[in-house]
């Protein structure tokens, strides 16, 4: 190995790791022989200058122009025969790359340009990449210290398999490390989603590391009191504190917003129904019940109220749709642009293929797996429920009603009847990833929906166990015995062409329902318009029912009165048709609200506020209708035929509960919710040219109408008249 010296372009590694010991060592190396590279360039062509005063006019490059050509060929060539870029050697056989003075002048086909533009780009970006450098060769030397200690460990089933595990994890963990780096060096705020999304992937590594180093002795970490009834009486008084701590936040949030304890009573309301309802009132486990309304809570707290959670969800929910956009790519191919843009199933039903093909690759590497076992952990770990049910549930975020018990299939027979109960309405009061996504392009918020499914998988298992209490002996009380499987596929494309094949079935699912079920629907408007034309009640349908029948339960979530008629006749919709029907009626309500069109025509209310918007969608957001009981039972009695007798007796009340589950969610999203965006300024808004209408236009011309100052120009009020007619105008 050569040694720098004075007239050596790159600095000479004391130590350089071989690179015959593998490829783990070549991209840290490469950054540190580039960053060396771009640090002797600046220093060269500085010394040059300083030599000359003309140096601008004197100094050729031709030869710099020949090294950074020949550049890439040098270091290929360097590695295989095991030298690196810094020898002597190979500068012995190349010359010099870079060279002070060259007497010849400057040819016509050379250019001092690029140099020059080099030499600003470094001065002006030295510093992140000595921040950049930094961190790969820090992150490199920890990987590589972890996988000499436990290489042995990790690598043991991959040699036999001929792959280098260790070497493919560190290479990834260097670059996410560099990447996440170099992400918040340039704009913090706008990696704070994937920030607080490291941190909780990193929070559960750490806790996989300890409980393997720690093994039993770790739970005995979060038992200190030894003693039974000093365990008893720290619950409760832990309990009294958090429940004192509810009260004094409602006490003091609700002073500005005062519908906000109505959606605290909805609360009250919905479970007070439940436990009145419950098979076994005595054996109700209100550890269990407090544990799961607690964690709906705070993680609702922590998506609506909270900066940090607010932000990740909505990057979350921006990606998505970015993500599902693709979609058009391959349906524009198959069905053409203008049939993609301009009819639904080409529209909507292609996404519902490319997601489930996604979820089926998710499946294959694993990912899915490990996120659904640790999401199961948490709700087991605070709740004290089993396992089978908790895995069930859990999964239940991601995929459908009848997928997620094939994650605890071999151990479905076995399962006691509370068990089942709670995996049924784990089932209801969840929706589908693969659905998600054609939500979300109907225009639905897709930060609420991400929330509202994550919200419900603890809120299902509580009211659940307030429903059907355990009276059993179960035999899954430990996750260690339940185990994941990844699927039947054998390789990467045919988990992606399997996923997209199994999805065949449920696209043609819901076109057939919902060429059924609209169809019905109209059928039953016109029997009713018929039948109440005879008694003098004009425009009769069910929609008019369910506004009517459902209206109390839309006022207990916290919907103002005046909305409470177009969102009880949504839930009525998602009751007993389903609840793709009912998104897309909300998507229509948002759509004329975005699109500025007057809230009422006649008496016919138009559109709906953003609060009653967000209520409605958490609302929704389940499999709970009548339409899925066949769904349920059909899919659970090919897993377990011989449970179905007690499929049958249990899914009523199952359905019940994940409807009354969709509903207390919404009135934790009532509780938390507030209103964010700042305010628009009519002002200047209506004092503009305004091509078209619009929500905001529409809000200050009510104020402009309202107006009895001067303060509204005569030109604000003929752009609001433009628009809307009112007495005003006229």
């Amino acid at each position: 190995m050569g040694k720098a010296g004075p007239g050596s372009p790159l600095p000479a590694l004391s130590h350089p790791p071989p690179f015959s010991r593998g490829l783990s060592w070549v991209p840290c190396r490469l950054c540190f022989q580039l960053w060396a590279l771009i640090l002797s360039f600046s220093r060269e062509v500085r010394h040059m200058e300083g030599n000359s005063p003309k140096g601008r006019e004197f100094i050729s490059l031709t030869p710099v122009a020949n090294g950074l050509e020949n550049m890439g060929a040098e270091l290929l060539e360097s590695l295989e025969e095991g030298r690196t870029p810094g020898d002597d050697s190979s500068r012995a056989e190349g010359g010099d790359i870079w060279t002070e003075a060259n007497p010849e002048p400057l040819s016509g086909r050379r250019s001092l340009q690029p140099a020059l533009r080099a030499r600003r780009f470094c001065r002006e970006h030295t510093q992140l990449f000595r921040w950049i450098c930094t961190g790969l060769l820090c992150t490199g030397a920890q990987t590589a210290l972890a996988a000499g200690r436990h290489g042995g460990r990790w690598c043991s089933q991959s040699r036999k398999n001929g792959v280098p595990l260790a070497h493919v994890s560190g290479q990834v963990a260097r670059a996410f490390a560099a990447f996440l780096l170099v992400a918040g060096l340039l704009d913090f705020q706008r990696a704070l989603a994937l920030f607080v999304l490291t941190g909780v992937v990193l929070a559960f590594l750490a806790h996989s590391l300890l409980k393997r180093l720690l093994g039993p002795k770790l739970p005995r970490c979060f038992k200190p009191l030894g003693h039974c009834r000093l365990n008893v009486w720290f619950e409760r008084t832990l309990a009294l504190a958090a429940f004192l701590g509810l009260v004094s936040w409602l006490v003091l949030d609700t002073s500005q917003r005062p519908e906000q304890l109505v959606s605290f009573a909805g609360i009250c309301v919905f479970i007070c129904l439940l436990f009145a309802c419950s098979k076994h009132h005595r054996t109700v486990s209100w550890r269990t019940v407090a544990w799961g309304l607690g964690l709906q809570f705070a993680l609702g707290l922590f998506v609506i109220r909270t900066e940090p959670g607010f932000i990740a969800f909505q990057w979350m929910g921006n990606q998505i749709q970015i993500f599902l956009s693709y979609t058009d790519v391959g349906s524009s191919f198959v069905f053409g642009e203008a049939m993609v843009k301009g009819v639904f199933a080409f529209q909507v039903l292609p996404i519902v293929i490319f997601f489930s093909c996604v979820m089926s690759v998710l499946y294959y590497v694993g990912l899915m797996q490990w996120v659904i076992q640790k999401a199961s952990w948490v709700m087991q770990a605070t709740m004290g429920t089993m396992a089978t049910e908790t895995l069930s549930v859990a999964g239940n975020i991601f995929v459908s009603q009848t997928e997620a018990p094939l994650l605890i299939r071999p151990y479905l027979a076995d399962m006691t009847r509370s068990e089942i109960h709670a995996v049924m309405t784990g089932g209801y009061a969840t929706i589908a990833g693969s659905l998600l996504g054609a939500y979300i392009s109907f225009g639905i918020d897709a930060a609420s929906l991400i929330a509202a499914s994550v919200m419900a998988a603890p809120c299902a298992l509580a009211l659940s166990k307030l429903v059907y209490p355990e009276v059993e002996e179960s035999k899954f009380r430990s996750l260690e015995g339940v185990k994941l499987t990844g699927g039947d596929a054998q390789n990467l494309l045919e988990a992606a062409s399997s996923g997209a094949a199994v999805s065949v079935k449920l696209v043609a699912n819901i076109g057939a329902n919902l060429i059924a079920f609209l169809a019905l629907l109209a059928f039953v408007n016109a029997a009713l318009s018929w039948l109440g034309a005879m008694v003098g009640v004009q425009e009769l349908s069910f929609q008019l029912i369910c506004s009517y029948v459902l209206r109390p339960v839309a006022f207990l979530m916290g919907v103002t009165w005046e909305d409470c008629p177009v969102v009880a006749e949504l839930l009525g919709i998602k009751l007993f048709l389903n609840e793709f029907v009912a998104y897309q009626g909300l998507s229509q309500y948002k759509q004329r609200r975005l699109a500025g069109v007057e809230e009422w025509v006649g008496t016919k209310k138009q559109w709906i506020s953003v609060r009653a918007e967000i209520l409605t969608t958490f609302a929704l957001c389940g499999f709970a209708n009548f339409s899925s009981i066949g769904i349920m039972l059909g899919g659970l009695t090919s897993m377990a035929p011989q449970r179905k007798s007690d499929f049958s007796r249990i899914v009523l009340r199952a359905l019940c509960t994940g409807t009354c589950v969709s509903l207390v969610n919404a009135c934790v999203a009532g509780i938390l919710y507030v209103p964010r965006g700042a305010e628009v300024d009519c002002t200047s808004l209506l004092n503009t040219t305004v091509s078209s209408s619009s929500f905001e236009v529409y809000q200050c011309c009510c104020e402009a109408f309202r107006s009895t100052s001067a303060e509204v120009s005569r030109g604000a009020l003929d752009t609001c008249c433009r628009f809307y007619n009112h007495t005003t105008c006229a």
